[in-house]
């Protein structure tokens, strides 16, 4: 008998479930940031192991939304949780105070699926402190997604948790997304590393055109701002800036594909994106009707 089925890891922004599901699958397929809120949409990882499946569906953090982006992503949270056969509640181990799924997603009830909570960055706290937690919270697991601690133990947790199921995709699979999805994260990741202060929260990025037929690939990335002034910071003195960011996003995304890559990188001004439903909807961002 088989095990499989969708796991949702969800939490809190900077909780690390990027960290956790890329630390899962063996090599990277969500972006990763100090600054929050990086993840916008539900990236899947697909685990396969002995006699289980999983089907692990990365989230944006949970926060309270003020403008129509941030509805998008709590209500891609939400469905992730409705579609759970397992959730995994990532909670931030640093932090001073914790609350449950129910309260920190604002749900009118307890989901269906089992929940399991796992506190992450366990590695920065000093002994004494993770003794008390262990105690604190009996139930919980106890991981770094950073180093790997307790990662063993919480795959086998989770593998116990799964329902009896044949698998749901070929076993070489890693994820049900387009190489094309990545590329696109890849160049929004690289504007999170080298961009300050608010640019990198108003950057999207569109894949116009992927030819692999071509060599080296040829791939035309439009990346969206929202004001002039961000779009001449991200181009640069002289396009200083977007040939840096260019150029690390290329190497990027030639590790993702394993062939060279001629990465064309544009960008555009597309006025209050995150405030407009219909550029949302431009950029596949579906806000949800109250």
């Amino acid at each position: 008998m088989t095990r499989a089925g969708i796991v949702t890891l969800v939490g809190k922004p900077n909780a690390g479930k990027s960290t956790l599901l890329n630390r899962l699958i063996g090599q990277k397929l969500s972006i990763v940031s100090p600054k929050p809120q990086s993840t916008r949409d539900r990236v899947v990882g697909i685990l396969t192991r002995d006699d289980a499946q999983m089907m692990l569906l990365d989230t944006p953090g949970l926060l309270d939304p003020h403008y129509d982006l941030q509805r998008a992503m709590r209500a891609v949270s939400l469905a992730a949780i409705g579609d759970a056969d397992v959730i995994l509640h990532l909670v931030d181990a640093t932090q001073p105070s914790f609350e449950s799924l129910v309260a920190a997603a604002g749900l009118a009830a307890q989901p269906r699926a089992p929940i399991i909570t796992a506190f992450n960055k366990v590695d920065r706290l000093l002994a004494e402190d993770l003794n008390l937690l262990r105690n604190e919270q009996p139930g919980a697991s106890f991981i770094s997604a950073a180093n790997g601690d307790g990662i063993v133990k919480l795959l086998g947790r989770l593998t116990d948790s799964l329902p009896d199921s044949p698998f749901l995709y070929p076993v070489d699979d890693v994820s049900t997304q387009q190489v094309r999805y990545f590329a696109a994260e890849l160049v929004r990741e690289t504007a999170l590393e080298q961009l300050d202060d608010e640019v990198p929260y108003s950057v999207a990025v569109g894949i116009e055109e992927f030819r692999e037929d071509r060599t080296p690939v040829y791939i035309r990335a439009v990346v969206y701002v929202e004001r002039e002034s961000q779009k001449r910071i991200f181009v640069g003195s002289g396009g200083t800036k977007i040939r840096d960011i260019g150029r690390g996003a290329r190497v990027k995304i030639e590790a993702l594909i394993g062939s060279k890559v001629y990465l064309d990188l544009w960008v555009k001004v597309l006025p209050n994106w995150r405030k407009t439903p219909s550029a949302l909807a431009r950029l596949g961002y579906h806000v949800p009707q109250d």
